[in-house]
């Protein structure tokens, strides 16, 4: 049973997920009736707005496509405004099942982690599987990963996230552009947030098709991993 759920805000970035986002909202909305609801249409040229807000959420509507990693930092600056203590990030594309959410909060909500990170490759859930390609980028940013952090990493790319509100004020300040979330846990390191990642199920794509394909998935290797190392840099920088 979650607690406080009144100070709890599902951020859903989407961008044209008209098709999907409804579904997503009202499946968020039956299981936490309690919980906000802020949907962040990224410059859709879809009816993603108007689907969201006759499911009954809100829409955020930025004036043109300007990338996940924006879109979620404008639910994070929108939380932090309104003193919203609890954060779940939930994608449009039905990918992630909001169900799981209660676990994710459940560390949060305990005091032992200030982000909670949705991982597909934890047991009792190990049978999702991804493409070939996208699966060489996840190992690699598994194991870079957790030899610069020190914390065992097994799904780095995975956007099914809680937050507390330190973690919430980190990322209203700064959040990664292009291709976030491996990252995002190295600025999670920097500051000192406590990462623990919760075994969940996710469902296939329901609409449209990664961004994240092809020789893209290598200029995404290349270009994360030179964040992460010049965030390394910059943590051993305010260290000395």
């Amino acid at each position: 049973m979650m607690r406080g759920t009144d100070k709890i805000l599902f951020i859903v970035p989407a961008y044209n997920e008209a098709s999907s986002v409804g579904s997503t909202v009202e499946e968020i909305i039956r299981l936490y009736p309690t919980a906000d609801v802020v949907v962040i249409d990224d410059g859709s040229i879809d009816a993603t707005a108007q689907v969201t807000a006759a499911a009954g959420a809100k829409a955020l509507v930025l004036p043109f496509n300007l990338g996940i990693g924006a879109a979620v930092q404008t639910g994070f600056k929108f939380a932090a405004e309104f003193g919203y203590l609890f954060v779940v990030r939930v994608d449009g594309d039905g990918q992630h099942d909001p169900q799981y959410a209660a676990d994710l909060l459940g560390p949060i909500l305990a005091g032992e982690a200030d982000v909670a990170t949705g991982s597909r490759f934890l047991p009792p859930n190990t049978g999702y599987r991804s493409s070939f390609i996208r699966r060489i980028g996840i190992n690699f940013f598994a194991g870079l990963l957790s030899r610069l952090t020190a914390a065992k990493i097994t799904d780095p790319t995975s956007g099914f996230q809680a937050f507390n509100a330190k973690a919430i004020g980190v990322f209203a300040a700064y959040y990664p552009d292009d291709f976030p979330e491996p990252e995002a846990i190295a600025v999670m390191s920097r500051y000192g947030l406590r990462l623990r990642e919760v075994p969940v199920r996710m469902r296939q794509r329901s609409t449209g098709v990664s961004s994240i394909r092809y020789l893209k998935t290598f200029y995404y290797m290349v270009k994360v991993t030179c964040a992460i190392l010049l965030d390394k840099l910059k943590r051993r920088a305010n260290e000395a």
